[in-house]
């Protein structure tokens, strides 16, 4: 007969339990100093504008500095986060350092609601200092790289189903009847939005009283131009877009709609507009589109397209396409290799009909 140690046997069966148990702690511990870190960096919005030439650092506690990047005075930066509440760092973007995401002193420039011209900030508010369509600092661009997509409504679908004030003064003769027209160039990943906007001009943006929203500052040209390439700012659309998304793209509004409108241009001068206006009252597919994409703009660029559909009664129509490019975007630029650069979208619907102006 074997005799059982019932006491050395409780003993190894702790020994067994003790690793797991230190392994248990030690993620319990882990998750606990995670919470604790995220708690220490709140984030902000906003931008601080420098007024001293102060390093800017990866971290706190280490003055190693890649790149020996220090603020420039006078220039606004998009803020992140600081070390804690009430604390002594900001964590900001420093467009073309690498990291890019900096640690400064709080006291090496002022935080503004907007990015904006030193000059342009009223004196005494910093935390309203600035219209969010005034023209940034000199020498702040989007960054290289940057993501968008491009969103271009073909009108006369968008326009059954809506009575916004575009829809009803639409008219067989005006550009969007036989053109691709302007919504809307969203800065990437999805989600980057009101960018330093104020809660109380979000607010009034999302209850849809657009055009009591400010008006972006354009130059007289530009103006005339979107008015006849976006009929939505007829119902405040490009006040919408600004705030929403030209906000976050890193240029003045100027420059925001300027390069959206090189875009759609390019676009309305290819043969994809080709392709919509032979095919009115005819059904197109998602092939068919983004072949007409790769015979303007080369191999691959169809791989970058979506189609949107809308139902009416018992028809599908295609009501917007839109466009995805990445790179440095500017007047100018090669916008087949911009579009090349881009991730490959997913297609969205399959196929719908080119709908004609007027109700059907």
């Amino acid at each position: 007969m074997f005799l059982i140690d019932t006491n050395r046997l409780q003993a190894q069966r702790r020994l067994d339990v003790c690793p797991i148990a230190l392994a248990v702690a030690a993620v319990l511990a882990l998750l606990l100093v995670t919470m604790v870190g995220a708690k220490a960096q709140p984030v902000l919005d906003g931008f601080l504008r420098a007024s001293k030439s102060c390093p800017a650092t990866p971290a706190i506690r280490s003055d190693d500095n890649p790149g020996g990047v220090v603020l420039t005075p006078g220039r606004t930066y998009r803020l992140l986060a600081e070390n804690k509440a009430d604390g002594s760092h900001y964590l900001l973007v420093t467009p073309g350092a690498s990291p890019e995401k900096r640690w400064v002193e709080k006291t090496c420039g002022e935080r503004v609601a907007f990015e904006a011209a030193p000059d342009a900030s009223p004196k005494g508010r910093p935390e309203m200092a600035a219209s969010p369509s005034a023209s940034p600092a000199s020498g702040d661009r989007r960054r290289r790289g940057s993501r968008v997509i491009v969103a271009m409504n073909w009108q006369p679908a968008f326009c059954e189903i809506s009575n916004r004030a575009e829809c009803r003064s639409q008219t067989s003769e005006r550009f969007d009847a036989s053109h691709f027209a302007l919504h809307g160039l969203w800065p990437q990943p999805r989600g980057r939005e009101f960018c330093g906007v104020s809660s109380a001009l979000r607010s009034a943006d999302e209850n849809g009283d657009w055009l009591d929203l400010p008006a972006p500052v354009v130059s007289p040209t530009t103006r005339r131009d979107l008015e006849r390439a976006m009929p939505g700012t007829r119902s405040g659309l490009d006040r919408h877009e600004w705030l929403r998304h030209g906000t976050c793209y890193g240029t003045d509004a100027e420059e925001y709609f300027r390069d959206s409108l090189w875009v759609l241009d390019a676009v309305n001068a290819s043969g994809v507009r080709t392709l919509f206006t032979t095919s009115v009252g005819r059904t197109l597919t998602r092939d068919a589109v983004r072949a007409a994409f790769d015979r303007s703009f080369g191999a691959g660029t169809g791989e970058r397209v979506r189609l949107t559909c809308r139902r009416d009664g018992d028809r599908t129509l295609i009501s917007e396409i839109t466009l995805g490019l990445s790179g440095d975007i500017r007047v100018g630029a090669d916008l087949a290799a911009l579009i090349r650069a881009a991730p490959e979208a997913r297609g969205g619907c399959s196929e719908g009909i080119v709908d004609a102006v007027g109700r059907q």
